[in-house]
């Protein structure tokens, strides 16, 4: 590195700057902060842009808690269902990991205690995976059974029993 004639090191791309400066702009500026993070690019060179500005950082926590909580809620009132709720609340909760610790633990959380599940289900013998499939099953045709009679009135157990000439 070169230095200069103030004595302070001169990078490759131009004149010397101290902590507290970019390049002749004071550290606070607003624009410089966006320059900087426009030069990095995905999501997290955005993200730093917003928080440059007045309020965005505010303004991004709002938003990043609104969605995450949306998809939090909505994946557990589907988790009872056959269907993908536990995948969007674990989706939801990454989204919030993103601007909350809290939500960060509670990722990390659910990560161990679904890689533990995983790993004590692959020690178990295939009575025991068979019985814990069959169970998951019935719990979810008890699911389906019971959303579609109480919300639409439709007997399916009813209609298959008549089906087959048996009620």
């Amino acid at each position: 590195m070169a230095v200069s004639g103030g004595g302070a090191p001169e990078s490759p791309d131009g004149p010397a700057t101290t902590p507290g400066q970019r390049a002749g702009v004071e550290v606070g500026d607003a624009d410089a902060v966006k320059e900087g993070a426009a030069r990095r690019s995905g999501l997290r060179g955005w993200r730093e842009g917003i928080r440059a500005t007045p309020g965005g950082s505010l303004a991004l926590k709002i938003g990043v808690g609104v969605v995450g909580a949306v998809l939090v809620i909505g994946g557990l009132i589907m988790v009872p269902f056959p269907g993908p709720g536990w995948l969007v609340v674990f989706a939801g909760f990454a989204v919030l990991a993103t601007e909350f610790v809290w939500a960060l633990r509670v990722l990390q959380f659910g990560k161990r205690t679904l890689a533990a599940w995983t790993d004590w289900l692959k020690r178990q013998g295939w009575t025991v995976r068979i019985l814990i499939l069959a169970v998951t099953l019935l719990a979810a045709g008890a699911i389906v059974w019971l959303g579609l009679k109480l919300s639409l009135g439709i007997d399916v157990v009813r209609m298959a029993l008549s089906y087959f000439g048996m009620a």
